[in-house]
């Protein structure tokens, strides 16, 4: 009966401290959606930001989020990727692999602001990129590495044993049996992995005013070009980002209307997060369906 009555209390006591959690989530994201859906219009996600004038949209802030997500998984998902592989199935349980996962867990533990102020020395400094999308992405491929790399090895650790073994029994080659069964049942863990990068980018400002840029140039959506310097392909322009485009408001007060603007920019963020777990949730079922 003592043993019933124990179970039964921390039961209750982990449901309770899960209902909290979700509560303040639902709170959270219910206070933004609340304030900041007033300012939501056609005009105002498709315009210019101004810095002086009342009624910015968020236009560009929305483009180079996206912009940057797409350069920051081209640079991050194939080291982390090649990182994972080589832990898990080539020197596993050896003290290389030891030694390099100290590594990696010790970068994870570095705050965003210093990995932002040594691009800003070495990317934007000592290697003359300037403020530029490119600067933002390398930094916030150092940033996700840790994590991305992690949740990709907990995804091929999760791949049982045996199927390894039944490869290598038929005798492919240890690569062929990485590519052709390992990674295809990892896929949809790996994308959650990955899921989880693309909304620490999204929400990523500290390490980005120093190496994308607090300002936009007036940018060219005509101009394909990458290499002219208004087009909106161009890496090496100066970008800022919704989470950047919001700091900046709350912080510099020099819209009439920033505090409404921001709310407004805070509810797109949000939206955009939402709208990439979906897609990117839809493209792992599909890729797992195809492999």
């Amino acid at each position: 009966m003592k043993k019933m009555q124990v179970d039964r209390l921390m039961t209750g006591i982990i449901l309770f401290g899960a209902g909290l959690a979700g509560l303040l989530i639902i709170s959270l994201i219910g206070y933004i959606l609340v304030s900041g859906v007033e300012s939501l219009s056609w005009r105002f996600i498709t315009t210019v930001s101004s810095s002086f004038s009342a009624g910015g949209g968020v236009r560009d802030q929305i483009f180079n989020s996206l912009y940057l997500v797409v350069l920051t998984m081209m640079l991050a998902l194939p080291v982390s990727l090649g990182g994972a592989i080589y832990l898990n199935e080539y020197a596993k349980g050896s003290r290389l692999a030891a030694g390099l996962r100290m590594l990696i867990d010790a970068l994870s533990s570095l705050p965003s602001i210093v990995v932002g102020l040594f691009g800003y020395l070495v990317l934007v400094v000592q290697l003359h990129l300037g403020f530029s999308l490119l600067a933002g992405a390398v930094v916030l491929t150092i940033i996700n590495l840790p994590i991305l790399t992690r949740s990709i090895e907990q995804a091929l650790i999760n791949v049982p044993d045996l199927q390894r073994q039944a490869g290598l029994g038929l005798g492919m080659s240890q690569w062929k049996v990485i590519t052709k069964i390992v990674l295809p049942m990892a896929i949809p863990e790996i994308v959650s992995g990955a899921i989880l990068a693309i909304g620490r980018i999204f929400g990523e400002a500290a390490a980005l005013i120093y190496t994308a840029g607090q300002s936009s140039i007036n940018i060219s959506y005509s101009d394909w070009n990458p290499f002219s310097p208004t087009s909106f392909l161009n890496p090496m322009r100066p970008a800022e980002t919704l989470a950047v485009h919001i700091w900046k408001l709350n912080t510099e007060g020099l819209v009439p209307d920033a505090i409404s603007v921001s709310a407004g920019a805070a509810v797109v963020l949000i939206i955009l997060i939402v709208v990439f777990n979906l897609l990117a949730r839809w493209l792992g079922k599909w890729l797992a369906n195809r492999m």
